[in-house]
């Protein structure tokens, strides 16, 4: 027998070998025990999730002997004729090389014939997203009332293409990339059953590499066994593939943390002279970073795959960096990657975007002000209240010019009015009172003496009290704690003019 590679040998064959799409396994196990099933189906998802191997399951478990069940034979003839593409009455059809409108139109023909030998006649379309608008228009009909016997399936990477009145008349079911975790476990199964050594880091990066796609990590292994042969470690993976270790990605995060922007340019430039894919590297330096950033807002979570000593560390370097300055590092690599996309010179790009980040860790930004105001105003808050408007209130007989009362006022809570108005309310008759009698007795202009007029004493005097008090208020202004704090947050001084 002919050589397979592993992602035809190790394909699923009944719905317990399904992984990582439990919600979909679940709905059609259920459609099959209630027989409620439906006449169309559309399974969504990216490359290497499950949408052919699924949709060939299910069609094995309507078309087994004794159909339709869950727990059919997957090595009877039937199911071994539909697995491998040869059935009548399970057609495949590529919708990239077959999206015309006649060919619809004989397919749409071809559904009033009943099935060879199962109870349905069903139809598997992958790409379906391939078929021209045409060729949906004329499969609308035939979609919406098909016969009793015949079954739809469709596939697609590009939901968004299809016709609404083409997903109106289907189920739809969202195939999940993999986790990374569930293809390593598969991965170190495939390579036990086939007598090779595989290392548990090697497995985590083949998985990490293939980015929820069981059929490209197993592709992968494949290439993996060719090169390495029964022995196979995480520096041959990445060495062939260009991936970075796990190690030097909490590395270059470090790097950042420490804002040490020559070690980290250092790093980029030895992993892109060592071969290594910079796009992986940046996509896997965000990832840490989205860690780093949720790991703040919830302490449960895990460490995206790096070491646990490597992930305490860095955890405990991020301590200083409140939740905003991780994500706006985050949004300078998101750009940084965007970029990337389109160029030929990616190190360029990524180096640039790491001196950002780094600025970005770095500057002083107006949300810092506020919070050295804000405790300074917590403090003043809990201190007791100082006495330094009180010299400026004996010192002047006159009211405050203008400026110097707000100032005052922030720093004193004001006494007075809880003080008056009771006892103005009690005696308000008696005063009107004492103030009429006194009116009426007071004696006449000339019974009194002139009084020596204040002028002279004013001239000697400066013409206002204005420059000591500015001198008074200017000393509690230097002297408030709230300014000191700002002084010393900022490394400032006052400037004299």
């Amino acid at each position: 027998m002919s050589y397979q590679v592993f992602a035809r040998k190790y394909r699923p064959k009944t719905f317990d070998d399904v992984l990582g799409q439990d919600h979909v396994v679940r709905t059609l196990r259920n459609a099959i025990e209630q027989n409620r099933l439906a006449h169309a189906y559309l399974f969504v998802g990216p490359r290497g999730t499950g949408k052919t191997s699924t949709a060939r399951i299910f069609a094995k478990a309507l078309n087994c002997t004794n159909g339709p069940k869950i727990d059919f034979d997957p090595e009877e003839d039937v199911c071994r004729e539909i697995a491998e593409g040869r059935s009548l009455d399970v057609i495949e059809i590529d919708g990239a090389s077959n999206n015309g409108v006649d060919y619809i139109r004989d397919l749409r023909d071809s559904v009033k014939y009943s099935p060879s030998s199962g109870q349905f006649k069903i139809y598997y379309i992958d790409e379906v997203h391939m078929l021209s608008p045409s060729a949906f228009n004329a499969l609308l009909k035939t979609l919406e009332e098909p016969p009793d016997h015949v079954k739809f399936i469709f596939a697609t990477t590009e939901v968004q293409k299809i016709l609404p009145t083409i997903l109106s008349r289907c189920q739809r079911f969202d195939l999940r990339p993999i986790p990374t975790q569930t293809i390593s476990d598969h991965l170190l199964h495939i390579a036990s059953a086939e007598g090779i050594k595989l290392d548990t880091t090697a497995a985590w990066a083949i998985a990490k590499g293939a980015d929820g796609g069981m059929r490209d990590a197993q592709s992968m292994l494949d290439q993996l066994v060719s090169f390495c042969g029964e022995s196979i470690t995480e520096e041959n993976v990445l060495d062939i593939f260009g991936f970075t270790s796990r190690e030097k990605v909490a590395e270059l995060t470090s790097k950042l943390l420490a804002r040490d922007t020559p070690a980290a340019l250092k790093l980029i430039q030895n992993e892109a002279e060592g071969g290594r894919e910079l796009s992986q590297l940046l996509g896997e330096l965000i990832g840490c970073l989205r860690g780093l950033l949720i790991a703040k807002l919830d302490s449960s979570a895990d460490g995206e795959g790096i070491p646990d000593e490597l992930w305490k560390k860095l955890l405990e370097n991020s301590d200083e960096y409140a939740s905003e300055r991780l994500l706006a590092a985050i949004d300078v690599f998101a750009d940084t990657d965007g970029r990337m996309k389109w160029s030929t010179n990616k190190r360029l790009h990524f180096e640039l975007g790491m001196i950002k980040a780094i600025q970005t860790l770095s500057e002083v930004r107006i949300t810092d002000v506020i919070k050295v105001l804000t405790k300074g105003a917590d403090h003043l808050s809990y201190s007791a209240p100082t006495a330094a408007p009180a010299p400026v209130a004996k010192t002047d007989s006159k009211p405050a010019p203008a400026e110097p009362a707000p100032v005052v006022a922030v720093q004193t809570a004001p006494p007075a009015p809880t003080q008056e108005p009771a006892a103005q309310k009690k005696t308000s008759h008696d005063t009107l009172s004492a103030f009429d009698a006194l009116i009426e007795n007071a004696p006449d202009e000339d019974d009194f003496p002139e009084e020596p007029a204040p002028a002279p004493v004013k001239k000697s005097e400066p013409a206002t009290p204005a420059p000591v008090e500015a001198k008074v208020v200017d000393d509690a202004f230097h002297q408030d704690p709230l300014i000191q704090a700002a002084l010393v947050k900022f490394e400032a001084k006052f400037l004299t003019a």
